[in-house]
């Protein structure tokens, strides 16, 4: 009888498997509805169009007050000026992009035939922060890299040099923010299931809330506010942080530690609220 039970539990386990697909099964899929979507590519072209337009304006920008006298060379930093141009405006469409990879089912009423597909729900967020997640990663190397070269060129030889191991760890934080920052928004959709309600929330958490704590003499806790941390990682240790033209108050390690806690906590949020409640 013991070993019948342990059969048939083993069966009930392979079914479950095979009508999932597994997490394999799940990312495949995933993998499939993200290229298909024209809001994918729309997005991503988006994303560099505002990351290479803001970083030129910034850098022409940055070179007339240093010919009027008004900034010194130190300040003309072409990683400041890519990390800036992510934090106002490239992340922004990135938000979207990752925001409609989960919310948009909802709206749309796909998220029924999703979770028939791959009937063990925590898979579904974890399969799309698989997908999205490396995806966001290379782009942000590449919006990064791109930009500091631009930005070099047009602020030409008025810049210092910028320093190879700065340049490096500028590229790799910023690829590891746009990573985590879709791993957030996949858990703000998940748990609101409103593709505007997710882009807001999450919109108001990374530019809206610092402005508001500092207005309130918070300060302290503005640091620890996923933008702000991701804002550090991206301009690595011993950089002036153009928020706040001041040097960043911890490092890169932490900066990745703080906006890693955050997404995680979304994603947690997000998981609870696919389990308990009905699509």
């Amino acid at each position: 009888m013991t070993g019948n039970k342990m059969t048939d539990t083993g069966m009930a386990e392979t079914a479950t498997t095979r009508i999932g697909g597994g997490l394999a099964g799940a990312v495949a899929a995933e993998w499939t509805k993200f290229w298909s979507l024209r809001s994918t590519w729309w997005g991503l072209a988006a994303a560099a169009g505002l990351q290479l337009g803001y970083s030129a304006l910034l850098a022409l920008s940055l070179r007339a007050q240093y010919a009027a006298g008004s900034v010194s060379a130190a300040e003309l930093s072409a990683p400041s000026v890519a990390a800036e141009s992510v934090l106002y405006l490239t992340q922004l469409a990135v938000l979207t992009v990752a925001s409609l990879t989960i919310a948009s089912e909802y709206a749309t009423g796909s998220i029924r035939s999703t979770l028939q597909w791959v009937p063990a729900r925590w898979r579904v967020p974890v399969a799309k922060c698989a997908v999205l997640m490396p995806v966001m990663f290379g782009a942000g190397v590449l919006f990064s890299a791109s930009s500091i070269g631009l930005g070099t060129a047009v602020l030409g030889g008025k810049a210092p040099a910028p320093d190879g191991g700065a340049v490096l760890g500028a590229v790799a934080g910023t690829g590891a923010y746009l990573a985590l920052l879709s791993a957030l928004a996949i858990g703000v959709g998940t748990a609101l299931r409103s593709v505007a309600g997710s882009i807001a929330v999450t919109f108001a958490l990374l530019l809206v809330a610092p402005l508001l704590l500092a207005g309130m003499g918070m300060t302290a806790a503005v640091d620890y506010l996923p933008g702000v941390a991701g804002l550090n990682l991206m301009v690595v240790d011993g950089q002036v942080n153009p928020m706040t033209s001041a040097p960043a108050p911890y490092g890169g390690a932490v900066a990745l530690t703080i906006t890693a806690a955050w997404a995680a906590v979304a994603l947690l949020t997000g998981d609870r609220v696919l389990r308990t409640r009905d699509a």
